[in-house]
């Protein structure tokens, strides 16, 4: 749902700040605990329209899976689950240019090894500031989205074992264009 508060931003390709920006994600294990790590790797494209609305396309680069675990992030990395060797990324695509607001969702299709299924980023907006480095101003979002792993054929349905819900959480800064 958007915000009646609409959000301006300079048309053209915001670049991402790939430094200040996160993908997150956190995984019940047991039904006990949660096991978090991020994925360090991915890329964006965030296009805004002459109308102010963005296109919003994501590329995750899953050989860059990390948990506090070297052992589980290698088994996670193999065919037992992500098979980063033959299905190296997982894509998140917004069909329609998005509306920035305070508050706004942002509807897409993820898609990995070969099946694409719906995913909804409920999105905060956390401000535009001139870049420390570039002088260029830079925006800030916070989204977080959740989806069924085992939709994507990732990993075994474990009878609770490994929870099936998979939350991902981003922190993004974008560089304005020059």
């Amino acid at each position: 749902m958007t915000t009646s508060t609409a959000i301006t931003l300079a048309p053209g390709h915001w670049t991402l700040d790939a430094t200040q920006s996160s993908i997150g994600f956190t995984v019940r294990k047991l039904g006990l605990f949660r096991v978090n790590g991020e994925f360090q790797r991915f890329d964006t494209e965030f296009v805004v329209d002459d109308s102010g609305a963005a296109a919003i396309e994501a590329t995750v680069h899953l050989a860059s899976f990390k948990t506090k675990s070297a052992k589980r992030d290698e088994h996670v990395r193999n065919a037992d689950f992500l098979d980063v060797e033959n299905r190296p990324t997982m894509t998140f695509r917004a069909p329609a240019p998005v509306r920035i607001g305070e508050s706004f969702d942002v509807t897409g299709q993820v898609t990995y090894a070969g099946q694409t299924h719906p995913l909804t980023l409920t999105t905060t907006w956390n401000g535009l500031r001139p870049h420390a480095v570039t002088g260029r101003n830079s925006i800030g979002f916070t989204a977080t989205g959740s989806f069924d792993r085992t939709a994507f054929g990732v990993g075994p349905n474990s009878g609770g074992l490994i929870g099936k819900l998979l939350t991902v959480t981003l922190g993004v800064q974008l560089i304005e264009p020059v």
